[in-house]
């Protein structure tokens, strides 16, 4: 890997995660995507989409900014119920470490280097369904198994954004556990 590679990967924050992730050879992948998945998808790139406009709306009218956001609160949770029944054709969560350039994890199966996979990935607890394209770059060995590291290709605005958005949450929720007391030692 050469050193531009690498500090292009350094740019990125990266947390470990629990996500859903189905990996298949994007040179095999003849399947379309379920319906399921790609609505999931479509929904989050459509929110996406519509955050400039709600705040637009915000600026002129706030009690309809208001009712948008609880229609959009409604939507998210039809679509944490559709990522729920999703996670039954993908798989269950599993360990990873994610960026918004790359994602490292642990598979039973070991993809030779410059291999393309193509993943489906759901981000969890919010349900975010993304379809992207990975290649292996690297191997290590760790107590878990071989891990492969992936760095993602051809990724459009609106789908490194969302990956921002999981991983900025992500982050808020852990500084927000490791401020609050621990209840043991209350006791």
């Amino acid at each position: 890997m050469s050193t531009q590679d690498t500090e292009d990967r350094r740019e990125y924050y990266r947390i470990d995660d629990q996500i859903a992730l189905q990996i298949r050879l994007a040179q095999t992948q003849t399947e379309e995507d379920s319906l399921l998945f790609s609505l999931l998808g479509d929904l989050h790139l459509l929110e996406y989409e519509a955050q400039p406009l709600l705040r637009a709306v915000g600026e002129t009218d706030r009690s309809v900014a208001s009712y948008f956001k609880v229609i959009n609160k409604r939507i998210d949770l039809l679509g944490q119920v559709l990522a729920h029944n999703l996670l039954k054709d993908i798989g269950p969560a599993r360990d990873v470490s994610l960026s918004e350039s790359s994602l490292v994890f642990v598979d039973e199966s070991v993809h030779p280097i410059g291999t393309l996979l193509s993943l489906k990935i759901v981000l969890l607890p919010q349900g975010f369904g993304l379809r992207v394209d990975a290649r292996v770059i690297e191997h290590r060995h760790s107590v878990d198994g071989v891990q492969t590291v992936t760095l993602f290709e051809n990724l459009t605005d609106a789908t490194r954004q969302i990956l921002a958005r999981h991983i900025l949450h992500k982050q808020a929720q852990q500084r927000r556990l490791a401020l609050q007391p621990d209840d043991v030692s209350a006791l």
